[in-house]
């Protein structure tokens, strides 16, 4: 059996690679035209250049236009070269021969005769989709311009409704050189040819390319079912919310996806204010960007763990449980509205004002400061806002304090008394140097570093936390420092955004825009005085500036704590939502909690809920173990049905004493076994131990955590002691479901001591 299942893996790796090798030879030649186009464009500002030596005014004249033109076509060229091409269709005859003006066919249905009785069809065309239009020498297209109409069916198809499109491929490459392809099937029951070759399908599509060919009549209604739930869901009405709810290996990552890309293509104008995809870890950010088809269009689409949501900040560390829970809880938002006005009274604040006014000594005392300051704090604005009401109550109280409030009866001479002593006052240096001490501009890193102060800390928390609490959340924030530069957690970047809104963030300092070549070129002056920003100057600089998007999509939702649905919120307070999630899959501890602070970040949008319910990433072999889990953690929650069986069942090992070297011979059987990746799901405390025992196995084993799991897929999963992962939090039941949900061929199962294994091997946790 593992000599024929390696079979099958080389001979899938073999066409993975030659399919690699057919995109780079079609890239080659593109980027050949593309230089052949950029040297015409080069030619032509030379001619043009040489045009200005005749001097008359018309010659003049033809040059300036002809080098604007040649200048925005090279300029555009050179910002587009590279990384341009993502997609590409493979289309059957359609119902006309009409060509459009970007050389493509425009029938958008097929020919009646293009698929014969037998289910089999010959592949009429071919489209490959990019940022920009490219023909070759004949003009037929060479790449089709995202936006133009022959491209829509990379958008629209599904397999619901797939028109001409038999294959649609999103193609990943860096620079000149292709890194992967990752098919999707419209009408997976075709079999087509191409060249008189059989259309192969890469990733998910070789699977539902073998479910919609299986010969039995359920494995096709199963196909359907997977096509027609998942299509609902991409072709939802955006005006709402869209509640996407589905077990493991249902495809909720990648319908979200393709949703983004069928909304904005959709409708562009609307969601011109950009979309939003949150993840809840880099790495699963990392295999979203692998797999998202390309929207042709730089940030128009951003894609962000949720430890990085905040800018300017990283998650790179991980609280432990019991930390967590408390900062993802809702009671942190009392914590921090009473650290941010406590941090003002931090360090060496002055308690008196004294400055000379009309001659004589005006003096502010500590009760009367106090007092000030207690009536600015009594408004909601946030804190850094406050300081002009402060400073303008400074000095009101000094100002009655010198008397001068009944010098004048005229009110137009008192303003001009008042004014004259407000400028006087407010522009010394001991009133400037006062008011930077006694109300400073607070950052959120600079209140996070005080509540590192257990003491202080107490204070401010007094009525929300209990000791115990404190101790370990100040504990916990050590590690960010005095300064507050330190390492921080997911966790504390939604505190720290929190923090953002109640202190109020300085306008940041424009960026200057670097001097263009094309600036400096003679006769431009005339026609185009100031250079428009190009398509990826302005898309960089809307994508950094933006802070609220017109769309966004929440994957893995079920693990967002309160915290972090406030943060996720403020970027969708005016957009549509799409919202992916599984709550037998949830690590936090109080759905119910998040629950509020999630319907409070949706508001009163409409919702629209649905279930996918087809698992086709594990073989039913894994599911049955994984759902001896869920009875535990969920009691009578469905789990998602398989639809294959690759009659390998589960293996159970037990460590005996060396945890490490058990687990290392289990993974590096598992790598001779499998083509891919082998993922070894640890409890968090042991990810760097982890990754000791596989150091020298290649990187195709991956260690990680139990919380970093979630989303992934490896080829084969190494699961190391089920209880620990299961004990490691009040939601550890669930945790461990999602690990042994990973595998989409093999999953092993390693037991410590404490998971008593019986003599099979079988841990106590995992019997039937």
């Amino acid at each position: 059996m593992a000599a024929q299942n390696a079979a099958v893996d080389s001979t899938a790796d073999s066409v993975r690679d030659r399919e690699i090798a057919v995109e780079q030879t079609h890239l080659d030649q593109v980027y050949r035209r593309l230089e052949e186009k950029i040297h015409e464009a080069e030619f032509l500002m030379n001619d043009a250049a040489k045009r200005g030596q005749v001097g008359t005014p018309g010659a003049l004249a033809e040059r300036d236009a002809q080098v604007f033109r040649a200048g925005i076509h090279l300029n555009r060229l050179n910002n587009e070269f590279e990384d341009f091409l993502f997609g590409r269709i493979d289309l059957v005859l359609g119902k006309d021969g009409e060509r459009g003006p970007d050389g493509a066919y425009t029938s958008v249905e097929p020919a009646d005769d293009a698929i014969r009785p037998d289910l089999t069809a010959d592949i009429a065309e071919t489209l490959h989709i990019g940022r920009i239009g490219v023909l070759d020498t004949d003009y037929a297209p060479l790449v089709i311009d995202w936006r133009a109409p022959a491209a829509a069916p990379f958008y629209r198809s599904t397999p619901k409704d797939p028109g001409r499109v038999i294959r649609r491929r999103v193609i990943r490459s860096k620079g000149r050189k292709v890194l992967g392809v990752e098919d999707d099937l419209m009408r997976p029951e075709i079999t087509a040819s191409l060249d008189g070759r059989e259309l192969p399908a890469i990733g998910d599509g070789a699977l539902m390319a073998a479910l919609g060919r299986a010969r039995t009549h359920t494995m096709r209604d199963i196909v359907s079912s997977i096509q027609a739930e998942q299509d609902l869901v991409i072709r939802a009405p955006a005006a709402s919310v869209a509640e996407v709810a589905g077990g493991p290996g249902t495809g909720k990552t990648a319908v979200a996806l393709h949703r983004a890309a069928y909304l904005l293509y959709q409708d562009r104008r609307r969601y011109s204010g950009g979309i939003l995809i949150v993840s809840p870890t880099p790495l699963l950010v990392a295999y979203t960007e692998g797999v998202l088809p390309s929207l042709g269009e730089e940030g128009q689409v951003a894609i962000r763990a949720l430890g990085s949501l905040v800018d300017g900040a990283e998650a790179t560390t991980y609280d432990d449980p019991a930390v967590a829970r408390i900062k993802g809880s809702s009671r942190m938002l009392k914590v921090l509205r009473k650290a941010v006005r406590g941090a003002l009274e931090l360090g060496d604040a002055p308690e008196r004002l004294r400055v000379v006014a009309f001659g004589r000594r005006v003096e502010l005392e500590a009760p009367e400061l106090n007092r000030i300051r207690q009536n600015v704090l009594g408004g909601t604005a946030p804190v850094n806002l406050l300081r002009p009401r402060a400073r303008k109550l400074l000095l009101d109280a000094l100002y009655a304090k010198t008397g001068a409030n009944g010098r004048h009866s005229d009110p137009e001479l008192a303003a001009e008394l008042r004014s004259a002593f407000d400028e006087d006052i407010s522009t010394e240096d001991d009133f400037l140097g006062f008011l930077n001490a006694w109300w400073p501009e607070l950052t959120p890193r600079r209140v996070l570093a005080a509540m590192a102060d257990e003491r202080r800390l107490g204070r401010w928390s007094r009525r929300d936390l209990n000791p115990r609490e404190t101790r370990q959340l100040a504990r916990s924030l050590r590690r960010v420092g005095p300064d507050g530069s330190g390492p921080l957690s997911v966790h504390d970047v939604a505190l720290l955004d929190e923090l953002n809104q109640l202190l109020g963030a300085p306008a940041r300092p424009k960026r200057k825009r670097e001097m263009d070549p094309l600036d400096q070129l003679s006769g431009l002056e005339e026609l185009m005085p100031t250079r428009e920003e190009t398509t990826w100057e302005r898309a960089e600089r809307i994508a950094a500036e933006r802070t609220e998007y017109a769309h966004v999509i929440v994957d893995e939702a079920q693990d967002l704590t309160p915290m972090q649905w406030r943060m996720v919120g403020r970027r969708g307070r005016t957009g549509t939502w799409t919202v992916v999630g599984d709550p037998a899959q949830s690590s936090w501890t109080d759905p119910d909690e998040a629950a509020a602070a999630r319907d409070e970040a949706l508001g009163s949008r409409p919702r629209r809920r649905f279930t996918l319910t087809v698992n086709y990433r594990n073989p039913a072999e894994v599911a049955e173990v994984a759902s001896r889990v869920l009875e535990l953690a969920m009691p009578g929650m469905e789990p998602p049905t398989a639809v294959r069986s690759t009659g390998l069942e589960p293996r159970f090992t037990t460590a005996g004493e060396d945890l490490g070297a058990a687990v290392r011979e289990e993974t590096r059987r598992l790598l001779e076994q499998v083509d891919g990746t082998v993922g070894v799901v640890v409890a968090m405390d042991r990810r760097a131990e982890a990754a000791g025992w596989l150091a020298d196995l290649g990187e195709r084993a991956v260690a990680l955590g139990s919380l970093e799991a979630k989303g992934l897929e490896y080829d084969a999963t190494v699961v190391v002691s089920p209880v620990e992962i299961a004990e490691e939090s009040p939601a550890g039941l669930r945790v461990l479901y999602v690990a042994l949900t990973r595998a989409t061929q093999q999953l092993t199962v390693v037991s410590a001591e404490a998971d008593r294994p019986d003599a099979a091997g079988v841990p106590e946790l995992l019997r039937p």
